[in-house]
């Protein structure tokens, strides 16, 4: 989804302890010739980053300080087992896309499917935003 939320959604994304990932990154410029060298230098087998200075990962712990994101506790959502997609995508966000790829879906259905809610939106369709805008 594209830029802040709704301040109609603000509560949830706050309930589910999302409301700080949605804000780290205002009024911060991308420097994309330091995203570009880091993807170059990233190695996905070991989840690590091959520095000129050594090896570098990203850790929970990192996760919880940069994101603030708690790494204990309750999950956003349960981990789920499944060969029928089509259901937990009906059973988190009330809709199917039409193409699913081994629990894929893409964003643009996502953005299409869940526009941003207003005054007169329901608190479901405000609900099954906030999942569509964390996923």
């Amino acid at each position: 989804m594209h830029g802040p939320p709704s301040p109609l959604v603000e509560n949830y994304l706050r309930e589910v302890g999302f409301w700080h990932v949605v804000t780290v990154g205002w009024g911060c410029k991308l420097d994309l010739k330091l995203i570009s060298a880091l993807i170059e230098r990233w190695r996905p087998e070991k989840h690590t980053f091959y520095l000129p200075c050594g090896e570098c990962t990203i850790t929970l712990e990192d996760v919880n300080l940069q994101l603030g994101l708690p790494v204990d506790g309750y999950a956003v959502t349960e981990s789920v087992q499944s060969s029928e997609w089509g259901a937990v995508c009906y059973e988190l966000l009330g809709a199917i896309p039409d193409n699913i790829n081994g629990g894929w879906i893409e964003m643009g259905w996502l953005q299409d499917t869940f526009p941003e809610p207003d005054d007169d939106s329901t608190e479901l369709e405000r609900i099954r935003y906030v999942w569509a805008y964390i996923l």
